[in-house]
């Protein structure tokens, strides 16, 4: 147990990584009353690999999914390590246990390294992880909420969010920059995720977690750390070695770097077969990113979304989210419609392939991308599986490790990105790929009701109000028309 220490943990599972091997385990949490057997959670977790294995993998590329594989521990093992980690857990995160009865886990590369290599390396490895949320505004005619039209999920998710208090202040990032394709979009979008990390953002050296918050409780980002960490590898062009300048041109070049990155990539992946398309559907910026505000602020129209190469992993990501194909609205009738069918046929279960397997027969019917609903729980059944599966590709993260290249690198097999002063090497990678639970569904309705209403609430009740007050002065309007 000593060889392996505390990486992170989600609502659902607990990671360590080992101190010279690049690999991480990945364990299963429950509430301390919630007892599963050995059989369920083997199951649980082959499930994952299956469903990384057969479905993520054909729409992403085997270069960005790494699959993993069921391991069973030695319970010794298991119960001292839990104890090794437990001071480090975050307090807010301590409501659920580690397993450390079934003995099972899941073994997988660990991704804050570069693919390449089974062993730690000596040299320096920054790595960036980044959860880039649901691309799209919803193009679906079930949509009843006129502001979905406009506003996306998440730029309206924040001001909830920053009301119940999970965070302290409203990002300025919005998604739908990030994957426009236009590089002072794409830009500004990170800068934002800089600012205001939340949980969207994280950076790694040498697989130690350097910046990114924990909670709404931690500190203000502070930069001018951040760029301490980073001088090394992106020593400034300007030869400046501190002060504001300095840590300005240090965050500029890392920015520069994710983005061209970001835009690379030629891995195959069938998320092309989806011929979803990024055309006409929806409008192409979200009225509430501050970067389309500050344009129409100063007369100026959005920049054209410049579109992203198909073959990077930010186009086949988005492809995968667009199989949400009604929206939330939608899709809810077909949910009761498939809840219905299973109280009648509860024994239909597991035909019907709602928990597994996730084989090559489940993959092939997301391909029917029909809106034509027939009356059938086969259409209800695979919009509900579609929609489970963009649900996963709009919560999923972003894995840049990059290292520099060294001099001899030459022969170095791997794709290499330029900065102003040198070159790096680099992999990426996807996490964060469990597909999303039937059952959660419900939550999903009421939850995207919650937020639409706080949303049209507050924020579009107060820029009517100030709308309303500079025409109150006067009823009548006069129109001077001056000679140009």
């Amino acid at each position: 147990e000593n060889e392996w220490g505390y990486h992170g943990e989600g609502n659902k599972s607990l990671v360590v990584a080992h101190a010279q091997r690049c690999v991480v385990l990945r364990f299963l949490k429950f509430p301390p009353n919630r007892k599963k057997t050995s059989e369920e959670i083997f199951q649980h977790l082959q499930n994952i690999v299956d469903f990384g294995k057969n479905v993520m993998k054909e729409f992403l590329g085997e270069n960005y999914v790494h699959c993993g594989e069921v391991v069973q521990l030695p319970l010794e093992f298991v119960k001292q390590l839990c104890l090794k980690i437990q001071s480090e857990r975050p307090e807010s995160r301590c409501d659920k246990d580690l397993d450390t009865l079934s003995g099972y886990a899941m073994c997988l590369p660990n991704l804050t390294r570069l693919q390449t290599y089974r062993f730690a390396e000596h040299r320096p490895i920054l790595c960036v992880e980044i959860k880039p949320k649901c691309g799209f505004i919803p193009f679906s005619s079930d949509v009843t909420h006129e502001m979905k039209h406009k506003v996306c999920r998440y730029c309206m998710h924040q001001h909830l969010k920053v009301a119940t208090g999970k965070w302290r202040q409203i990002s300025r990032y919005c998604p739908l920059d990030l994957y426009s394709g236009n590089k002072q979009r794409m830009h500004f979008a990170l800068k934002s995720l800089l600012q205001e990390a939340q949980n969207n953002l994280k950076i790694f050296k040498n697989g130690e977690l350097i910046y990114g918050c924990k909670d709404a409780r931690s500190p203000v980002a502070d930069w001018s750390e951040l760029a301490h960490h980073l001088k090394p590898f992106f020593f400034p062009s300007n030869g400046l070695a501190s002060g504001p300048h300095c840590t300005r041109a240090v965050i500029r070049e890392l920015v520069h770097v994710i983005t061209r990155v970001l835009l690379s990539g030629s891995d195959k992946g069938r998320a092309g077969t989806l011929r979803l398309g990024l055309g006409p559907q929806g409008p192409r910026v979200c009225e509430a990113s501050p970067f389309s505000r500050s344009l129409r602020c100063q007369g100026k129209n959005t920049p054209e979304r410049s579109g992203l190469p198909k073959g990077c992993l930010l186009y086949k990501t988005l492809q995968v989210q667009m199989l949400d194909l009604l929206d939330i609205e939608g899709l809810y009738p077909l949910y009761n419609r498939v809840e219905r069918y299973l109280e009648e046929f509860p024994e239909e279960r597991k035909t019907l392939q709602i928990d597994g397997p996730y084989d090559e027969a489940f993959y092939q019917k997301l391909l029917d991308l029909s809106t034509e609903d027939d009356g059938t729980v086969a259409f209800a059944l695979t919009k509900v599986q579609q929609y489970r599966v963009a649900m996963t590709a709009k919560d999923c993260s972003i894995m840049i490790a990059l290292s520099p290249c060294l001099q001899d690198a030459s022969s170095d097999q791997r794709p290499v990105v330029p900065s102003s002063r040198s070159r790096f090497a680099f992999s990426v990678s996807v996490l964060d790929l469990d597909l999303k639970p039937y059952e959660s569904i419900p939550h999903q309705y009421k939850l995207d009701g919650k937020i639409v209403n706080y949303y049209s609430k507050t924020v579009c009740a107060k820029d009517n109000a100030v709308m309303s007050t500079r025409f109150k002065e006067s009823e009548d309007c006069t129109l001077v028309l001056h000679k140009v």
